[in-house]
């Protein structure tokens, strides 16, 4: 099963599941109660940490959900925060999720020494939904923007282009026709 977020960034070869961690994690626990897909899919969006460049393709089996109080050491969490379906011995792209996005260079800049490489708001759901019910899952995302202060002004200029960009994408790796 092939999944998006919805508002403005559906396919039609996606199933919309919500904006953020909670909508996402909802919808997607429903749909994998009322009918266990073989396979998830996350397609998307992301912000770069700095590694990234815009319009890059970056495939990851692996989530995190690092807010930013937890840089300052202002915030602890005692649940398990990385969620991984990677099972080769290769460098996987760490996909941060949290319901805000990144506007701070500073920031970005910490979040990349954590190891995290890029951010989407869904993605940790989509994992840790997957882990439950036991259902091998990946994500596929082209990078709008980097978590800096023009992140917000980024994506609105790239987010139409990095939807065609995920649609050619996954015309090329055979998952979806035409």
């Amino acid at each position: 099963m092939i999944l998006c977020a919805g508002n403005n960034e559906t396919f039609d070869f996606a199933t919309p599941i919500g904006v953020g961690l909670v909508d996402s994690a909802m919808s997607l626990t429903r749909l994998c109660l009322l009918h266990k897909p073989e396979f998830l899919l996350f397609v998307g969006s992301a912000g770069s940490y700095g590694e990234h460049k815009i319009h890059e393709i970056v495939e990851s089996k692996t989530a995190a959900n690092i807010e930013i109080g937890f840089l300052d050491s202002r915030a602890y969490t005692p649940i398990d925060n990385v969620v991984s379906a990677q099972t080769e011995e290769i460098q996987d792209v760490i996909v941060n999720s949290s319901n805000y996005i990144t506007t701070s260079e500073e920031a970005m800049k910490k979040f990349r020494a954590l190891g995290m490489g890029i951010e989407n708001m869904e993605f940790f759901s989509v994992m840790r939904v997957a882990q439950v019910f036991g259902i091998p899952a990946g994500g596929v995302f082209c990078v709008t923007n980097y978590c800096d202060t023009n992140a917000h002004r980024d994506f609105i200029a790239n987010h139409g282009f990095a939807k065609v960009l995920l649609r050619e994408h996954m015309q090329e790796k055979g998952m979806i026709h035409g």
